[in-house]
């Protein structure tokens, strides 16, 4: 299917996208891929390969996994049930697969006994035995798909394997396992009546010549030690036929900026109708619009619990939560909202945001967990400081919130297909830096901008940040990652009102700049990738 507005922007829980949300999405699909022989499973092993072995423990990759086995979704689960399970797992050394039953948040509940099918009301699921030597860490082998590769085997009586599949969490949650790849390729050999042959790459096909070769097997390909280059292992005819696909699925089909821009000049869109057509395909307009209001309710409910929190971070980094003193003081500074404070407001929602992140809260993915308070942070901005808006009322505030998420996801669109938002693919250019322009973007088109303005926002913030690395301290989304949100809606916003005293002419494209990030995440050092080897996780110490 082609990606959807609500695809870029998922509700899912901290602190990670990636490492948090993609792997305990994909261990939930390890349980449908089980289907009818969950009864009989055993015993469960879990591979953990490349960046999510190197950095699991800070982004709680490891639970996330287990979480899933059980049958927890980030889009539902809640926080106290998530602590229950944990502290339950903990005590017994066991995992309850496929597990439904609400009595489980409390110990093992009443509910149906051991092997009943998840999908029978309130049933137990089926316990098993794991410990930590069922979680295979493997930080510096690196499969040649991608560095946030899973592998989940289930054994039945006598060590028989009843299932195994690979997985890859690709950014922003998204999910896709080695059978899905197999698939694509074959189908894109049909297409293009040649092998499409899968090789260590960099995120959109390029071949990786620094990769060294180690053993390998059949059903993940060969795996590679960890080199300054293993990505992405889509050949070009793999993603174009994918393109082709969605192309012949949607009204206005775009796989490029210039595409979007003459797209709405040759139909007199903006960019939020043309992806509002498209989005029509999938599910009415109401549905739609109540959906993105639903996702700004979601990002405003996260900033405002972060709010009323203080104390500490988790992780043992003692990262003091500065949003809530930030916010008593802007309160009382700033009690009338006078226009030379937006900037701290800005500040303050970013902050806030990813606080609420680090602590394992419910975000919204935008497109990332990482970069997760930037929109939200330039929509506060949009909906107080814009004339127009504030001006307008409830419903105008309604029609911004739904064409500024509508604008910047078609940006998103662009990053996703032709690049990546991966900060294990191509370093937090991919993450923040896409956030930002998304940002830009969305802002602009709230401001007035035409198409050709809009894409120049979206430029403008992504050509400053690119090269930027991933090196969290200690792995954790806590240090850059909080204040770098706050520092890029500044930035977001900043190249929205550059974009509109042009008159969207540039020298340089969006088109251009996505390449040039993408090729710049290709080069850079696997150190600066999400794996807590190199910049300021090396540098600076912990304790």
């Amino acid at each position: 299917m082609p990606l959807s507005v609500f695809d870029l922007f998922t509700v899912g829980i901290g602190p990670s996208s990636s490492h948090t949300v993609g792997p305990m999405r994909a261990a939930s699909r390890f349980l449908t891929l089980l289907g009818d022989r969950l009864g009989s499973v055993q015993d469960i092993r879990v591979d953990v390969f490349g960046s999510l072995a190197a950095t699991g423990a800070g982004h709680g990759t490891f639970d996330a996994i287990l979480l899933g086995l059980e049958g927890c979704s980030p889009e539902t689960v809640e926080a106290n049930e998530l602590s229950a399970r944990r502290t339950r797992m903990a005590e017994t050394g066991t995992i309850l697969l496929g597990d439904s039953s609400p009595a489980t948040a409390g110990g093992p509940g009443d509910g149906p006994a051991a092997g009943s099918s998840p999908a029978d009301g309130g049933s137990r699921g089926v316990e098993i035995a794991f410990t930590e030597d069922d979680m295979v860490k493997r930080p510096l082998t690196v499969l040649p798909r991608h560095t946030n590769a899973m592998t989940l085997t289930a054994f039945g009586a006598d060590g028989e394997v009843l299932a195994e599949e690979t997985y890859y969490s690709v950014g922003g949650g998204f999910v896709t396992s080695e059978t899905e790849f197999q698939e694509k390729e074959r189908a894109a050999e049909a297409t293009a009546g040649g092998p499409a042959t899968a090789q260590a790459t960099g995120p959109a096909g390029d071949e990786s010549t620094d990769a060294e070769s180690t053993a390998g097997d059949e059903s993940t390909g060969a795996e590679t030690t960890v080199g300054e280059d293993v990505s992405f292992a889509v050949s070009d005819a793999v993603v174009e036929a994918q393109l082709q696909a969605h192309a012949e699925e949607l009204p206005y089909p775009f796989h490029s900026a210039a595409e979007l821009l003459q797209r709405c000049r040759d139909n007199d869109l903006s960019i939020a109708e043309l992806m509002l057509a498209n989005e029509k395909t999938m599910r009415d307009e109401e549905e739609i619009r109540d959906g993105l209001l639903h996702i700004y309710s979601v990002m405003e409910e996260c900033a405002s619990s972060s709010l009323d929190r203080s104390g500490y971070l988790p992780g043992g980094l003692k990262v003091r939560r500065r949003a809530h003193d930030w916010y008593l003081r802007l309160k009382a500074e700033d009690p009338d909202r006078n226009p030379k404070y937006y900037l701290e407001w800005v500040n303050l929602i970013a902050m806030a945001v990813n606080e609420e992140n680090a602590s394992g809260g419910r975000v919204v993915t935008a497109p990332t967990n990482g970069a997760a308070g930037i929109i939200p942070a330039v929509l506060h901005y949009a909906l107080n400081y814009v004339d127009s808006v504030v001006d307008g009322g409830e419903q105008a505030k309604h029609e911004a919130i739904i064409d500024f998420l509508l604008t910047s996801a078609a940006v998103g669109v662009l990053y996703k297909e032709r690049a990546s938002i991966s900060g294990a693919e191509v370093g937090c250019q991919g993450e923040v830096g896409s956030a930002s322009s998304m940002a830009a973007g969305g802002l602009a088109a709230v401001m007035g901008g035409t198409p050709e303005q809009i894409e120049n926002a979206a430029e403008i913030a992504m050509e400053h940040n690119l090269g930027l690395t991933c090196d969290p301290i200690a792995g954790l989304v806590q240090v850059p990652c909080i204040e770098r949100n706050a520092i890029a809606a500044g930035k977001a916003i900043n190249a929205a009102r550059m974009a509109l005293w042009g008159d969207g002419q540039h020298r340089v494209s969006l088109d251009e700049v996505i390449e040039t990030m993408r090729q710049t995440g290709a080069d850079m050092s696997s150190k600066y990738k999400e794996t807590a080897l190199g910049g300021l996780a090396v540098n600076v110490v912990e304790c």
